[in-house]
């Protein structure tokens, strides 16, 4: 369904509701933030020795000093040296309650899912010596945090090849979620390789995009990640993909350290609007390029997921050809691999918490329409993201992102969209929704126990005459990604107790053979 602009009322409401946040501001804010960085690139190995991790290292270094922090740079550094380094940048944020950021660029290692930075006198005979001869990524985040920072970066393009296999058999970097108030980034994702660049390059490939990006360092920090994340990928034909974990509670820019206050619900829909028709012109080409251009415009809009989600289609014959099914196919869900097939089904329980009643949904993948995902022959519509296109309250236009094509802890995202209700003459509602990945918990259900992703949606409901409050809780299967169970609660302005507030819980569940 095409609906470019809001109907008339609708955007005479949004216009009423112009300064009003669509979350607390976040306050005053900071000033002479201390913002200091901690530089490491390693790269005069004896027995592995790299091209650029201090060519990249003396870069950001650079770049980092130009945007007011103060910069501790070690090169070709001993264990000692290191540690020193270390001290050095806590003794500079102890009480300052500013910005702490570790950029290590060189060998590096994981031993019982702990990362370790590795320093040029390394001499490893087993994975014993490992701990004792170098720092470890979580000894910096606490000394940081004993330091009493309000907000850590930690940069990790650490990823080359173990040159220490024959005492460590783990490949690259564990998965690592950020403790409280830290932005973690690792140049490719866990357990892979990343390049180290050829001799002529200057730069590593994720540091390459990296330095490109922070000459945009007042964008919100999650973008300017993101946008080094879409040029990676791009550039190395989608090899390598760089990967992020936060537990930031709000954005802030990295030039500054400062917060950057919430968008009013007029500033939303306007950057909506815009998104939305850079996004018609591209959601149909079978060209990578248009997407990757689309993300480099928009990293955190409310379509980018629907663009990588293209990437990830795009990007599917050729991993086939290169390594065959086994490469795109379960036990864990893949880029770009349907996550819904017919035959595939699920029954659920429907609790009414407001009056106790109960009843049991049954759904069933009845046809395939391209991206579009039948169930019980129209009662419910989706497409392979799981995206809600349809249901009893009515079409979403775009849609209600619910499960982007990859999800870790801390990922946040946006659904803006509008609901149009099936009976005559009902008025449309523009929503806004905010999703932040909570955590993994593992859920009991009747079928046995489920480890799920938890979701937490924060939105709200405009229409011509009122603003509604919504609440969208939702446990994902980490290894299908489909929804095992949510809790929905509306609550209308001024009110003070829901007028809907619904729990639906999976009790049983067929695949399809993939």
């Amino acid at each position: 369904m095409t609906q470019p602009t809001a109907p008339d009322p609708l955007r005479r409401s949004l216009l009423a509701a112009a300064t009003v946040p669509l979350a607390a501001p976040f306050g005053v804010r900071a000033q002479g933030l201390a913002r200091v960085a901690l530089v490491i690139g390693n790269a005069a190995y004896a027995s592995a020795p790299l091209l650029n991790p201090g060519r990249d290292a003396a870069a950001v270094a650079a770049r980092l000093a130009a945007l007011g922090f103060q910069v501790i740079e070690r090169r070709d550094a001993t264990r000692v040296q290191m540690a020193s380094a270390l001290d050095e940048t806590v003794s500079a944020l102890r009480g300052r309650q500013g910005v702490g950021l570790l950029y290590y660029a060189g060998h590096g290692l994981q031993i019982d899912w702990r990362n370790y930075m590795l320093p040029v006198d390394m001499r490893i005979a087993s994975a014993a010596d490992v701990p004792a001869q170098s720092l470890d990524v979580q000894q910096v985040l606490e000394a940081f945090r004993a330091a009493g920072t309000r907000t850590n970066v930690v940069v990790l393009d650490a990823c080359r090849d173990n040159p220490f296999a024959g005492a460590t058999a783990a490949k690259g970097l564990a998965p690592l979620d950020a403790p409280p108030g830290t932005f973690l980034a690792f140049a490719t994702a866990p357990g892979n390789v990343a390049d180290d660049g050829a001799p002529g390059d200057g730069n590593g490939l994720y540091t390459r995009y990296l330095l490109e990006a922070l000459q945009r360092a007042d964008a919100p920090i999650e973008d300017l990640f993101k946008r080094v994340r879409t040029q990676v990928r791009r550039a190395s034909g989608g090899r390598q993909i760089p990967w992020e974990s936060t537990s930031l509670e709000e954005d802030f820019a990295f030039a500054s350290g400062q917060r950057i206050e919430a968008q009013s619900l007029r500033e939303r829909d306007s950057l909506f609007q815009a998104q939305r028709r850079d996004w018609e012109r591209v959601r149909s080409s079978q060209r990578a390029e248009d997407f990757y251009a689309f993300l480099q415009q928009h990293p955190s809009g409310v379509f980018a997921e629907l663009a990588q989600a293209a990437l990830d289609r795009l990007a599917r014959p050729t991993l086939l050809a290169q390594a065959g099914p086994a490469a795109v196919a379960a036990p864990t869900l893949a880029p770009g691999t349907d996550r819904y097939r017919m035959g595939d089904g699920w029954d659920a329980e429907e609790f009414n918490l407001l009056t106790g009643a109960r009843q049991t949904l049954v759904r069933k993948v009845t046809a395939l329409e391209g991206d579009r995902v039948i169930i019980n022959r129209g009662e419910l519509v989706i497409d392979q993201l799981g995206t809600l296109l349809y249901n009893r309250t009515g079409r979403k236009d775009p849609g209600v992102l619910i499960a982007p094509s990859s999800l870790r802890v801390g990922m946040r995202w946006r659904s803006d969209f509008y609901n149009q209700p099936d009976a005559p003459g009902a008025l449309a509602s523009k929503n806004f929704y905010d999703y932040r990945v909570k955590g993994l918990v593992d859920l009991e259900l009747p079928f046995g126990r489920v480890r799920c992703f938890h979701v937490e949606g924060v939105g709200q409901a405009v229409l011509p005459t009122t603003t509604t409050r919504l609440f969208n809780d939702l446990w994902l299967d980490t290894e299908t990604l489909w929804m095992m169970k949510t809790e929905f609660k509306r609550l209308p302005q001024g009110a003070r107790q829901p007028d809907i507030h619904d729990v639906q819980t999976v009790q049983s569940r067929v695949r399809a053979a993939r």
